[in-house]
């Protein structure tokens, strides 16, 4: 069994008493040291079976998908229903890369399907068993087995960026956005409080050649700042980082999405002539590094100045 590290845990237990949130890899049969079932399944010819569970009331989740996840070439569209996790069009997808698509799956049942429901993967032909926890419910039609509408793609695209990481660390932060029923991410009053750095916008479709992009949704870091969220977050002056496939736009959010005055989220941008549905993000104070602070941090380099590139400081010189 591989938990969420106790640090990461203690910390967003600590959050408020209504939220709980844990990333777990569950073994059920052959006890192994890997984390990918399919490859165990196959070696010991037992059955086995991951879990990966997410509980939440409102929008607050915790990223961590790689970059190379934020392809969907091959997934089907025509359903996320539990029948249409057992078609051989979906075997033969998460077969080309369990281990990386049993990633992309964790954050498309969590994106698409909506809190407390499940959905489970059987391969045929090692009889392992994957199963994924749903949170925000962005594509309820899809996640019943409908095929997804235009709509539904773009937004568990957003979602999907938003969940991406350059680092792959682990951090928590706020996810705002309306699904494609039109209902809104659920805000707790203390989440704002909590989080209250405005991240990034997010927008796209993964699942046709319109591409993924990401903005600023503050005023850019200076430069001794830093954040492992560096593809959503960064400094205009320096250039955006190296994201492929996001791609990080010049405007900022305010520049091209639309706003809704009550929530203060962006519901929409536009980008190469399309709007798209938004999903906008936050993040907690702590969560932005500074050079300076005393320790080097994932986003930090070594060096012989005070930038967050060149941190001497908290890095030291560079051998």
């Amino acid at each position: 069994m591989q938990n969420v590290p106790n640090e990461t845990s203690r910390r967003l237990s600590s959050i408020h008493g209504l939220f709980f949130l844990a990333a777990v890899s569950l073994w059920l049969g052959v006890v192994a040291g890997g984390c990918h079932p399919a490859e165990e399944g196959s070696e010991q010819g037992e059955r086995s079976v991951q879990v990966w569970a997410v509980g939440s009331i409102n929008g607050l989740s915790l990223n961590g998908l790689s970059l190379n996840g934020l392809s969907l070439n091959g997934l089907s569209l025509n359903g996320l229903s539990l029948n249409g996790l057992s078609t051989s069009q979906f075997d033969l997808w998460f077969q080309t890369n369990p281990t990386l698509n049993d990633s992309v799956m964790r954050y498309v049942v969590l994106c698409a399907v909506s809190a407390g429901e499940t959905r489970t993967y059987t391969s045929s032909s090692t009889g392992s068993t994957w199963s994924w926890t749903g949170v925000l419910g962005l594509a309820p039609g899809w996640a019943q087995g409908a095929p997804a509408t235009l709509t539904e793609q773009r937004l568990v695209s957003a979602c999907l960026a938003a969940h991406s990481n350059k680092f792959g660390v682990r951090i928590p932060l706020s996810v705002q956005g309306r699904g494609g029923a039109g209902s809104s991410i659920p805000t707790d009053p203390s989440e704002l409080e909590e989080y209250p750095e405005r991240e990034g916008c997010f927008f796209g479709n993964l699942f046709n050649d319109e591409g993924i992009y990401a903005g600023n949704n503050r005023k850019p870091l200076n430069h001794k700042e830093s954040t492992p969220r560096a593809c959503a977050l960064s400094i205009k002056k320096s250039g955006p980082p190296d994201c492929p496939p996001l791609v990080r736009i010049d405007p900022d959010c305010a520049e091209i999405c639309t706003q809704n005055a009550a929530s203060g989220i962006y519901t929409s941008c536009t980008y190469n002539g399309i709007t798209y549905p938004a999903i906008t993000t936050r993040l907690r104070k702590q969560d932005i590094y500074t050079c300076g602070d005393g320790v080097c941090q994932v986003s930090e380099k070594c060096g012989t100045g005070n930038d967050y590139d060149n941190c001497a400081s908290d890095c030291g010189r560079c051998p």
